[in-house]
């Protein structure tokens, strides 16, 4: 083996020199995780996890960071990638490189990139398989590469953590397929991740995040959120503190019940709530008001080609869920011209005369 094939750096980050940076806003992330802090004092003598190697595919944020290097304090070794393309925070990123642990992880991730970067994750620099005993997964995508590609690697593995609910639907399916070969750890079930990072964290985080990306006084608009699950709760939350007319569409009739004992009106965008997906059959006047659409199903095309032909001129459209698959954006890019605004921020034109 060459001497240039054993330098290669077992990491692949957008700028490793954002580490310092990095390194300071892991610190404040520290201040707001006590319970990962308090395991570290209480067991890192300990060494519990000596031994376990771990592979984890979670959003590689400054809150992931926190989690790695106390997962490493208490004896684990591990390797990384992001289980979203636009999730890392790069200097992030950068401080856990610059520990020396493999991650391969940066914002703007193309679709090829991101599978790469999972595929590292389970690789060392020689090509050869790391002998991993252990997944820590978000989506699912970690798990199936390893099933679908990597098999020889099953024998070995403990089992899988699964954070999401879309990772969970995919990991359900594989079991009644009799393709799931390792126990499989439901944490979207425990009660700190459903109803806590579920809810709060999205009614934290979505008016944020719709505020940085389309710099829009969301007071007094209408909003139509598809989904009234932990998710949906939250995200109907942070709109309605803002000042938004909130309604929502839900097929489940305990959780449309919730909704409407909540205050919001439960609607469809299909006249008589039959989902045809046929222009015909929207509900012109409730879509054509909407300025707001945010999806949280973990379903497929909820916001269909119906729904966005119908949208209100100049209305947002947005997925809070894992995939974004929930907005049938193939049809937007076969039918309409987009327009970078800037990054993660697409303007669709309807119509040739650009104010549609």
């Amino acid at each position: 083996m060459s001497r240039e094939r054993l330098l290669v750096p077992d990491y692949r980050v957008a700028d490793i020199e954002l580490a310092e940076f990095g390194n300071r806003e892991i610190a404040l992330a520290e201040q707001e995780m006590p319970a990962l802090m308090a395991l570290r004092r209480r067991y890192a003598a300990a060494q519990p996890l000596a031994g376990a190697r771990i592979v984890g595919c979670i959003h590689m944020t400054v809150q992931t960071a926190v989690l790695i290097r106390t997962l490493q304090a208490l004896g684990a070794q591990v390797r990384w990638s992001s289980c979203n393309i636009f999730s890392t925070q790069d200097h992030a990123a950068a401080a856990i490189a610059r520990d020396g642990t493999p991650v391969f992880a940066w914002k703007g991730e193309t679709e090829a990139e991101y599978h790469w970067c999972i595929e590292q994750s389970l690789k060392l620099p020689t090509g050869e398989l790391w002998p991993a005993n252990s997944l820590l997964d978000d989506g699912g995508d970690l798990s199936l590469m390893v099933h679908e590609r990597f098999a020889e690697l099953l024998p070995a593995i403990h089992g899988v953590s699964e954070e999401t609910t879309t990772g969970v639907h995919r990991l359900h399916d594989m079991l009644r397929e009799g393709r799931l070969q390792i126990p499989a750890l439901d944490v979207n079930a425990s009660v700190t991740k459903s109803k806590n990072d579920n809810r709060y964290g999205c009614r934290h985080s979505l008016n944020d995040a719709i505020k940085r990306a389309t710099d829009m006084l969301l007071s007094g608009k209408r909003a139509l959120v598809f989904g009234y699950g932990d998710v949906g709760k939250g995200s109907t939350q942070s709109l309605r503190q803002e000042g938004m007319i909130v309604r929502v569409v839900e097929i489940d009739p305990i959780c449309a019940m919730q909704a409407c004992m909540d205050g919001f009106e439960v609607v469809s965008p299909y006249r008589g709530g039959r989902n045809t997906g046929l222009l015909e059959d929207i509900d012109k006047s409730l879509v054509g008001s909407t300025d707001l659409v945010v999806t949280c199903t973990g379903n497929t095309e909820v916001c269909d080609s119906a729904v966005l032909q119908t949208l209100k001129r100049g209305a947002v459209v947005c997925n809070i869920g894992h995939f974004a698959h929930e907005i049938d954006t193939a049809f937007l890019r076969e039918n309409w011209p987009w327009q970078e605004v800037k990054e993660q921020v697409d303007q669709v034109f309807r119509r040739e005369a650009r104010g549609d």
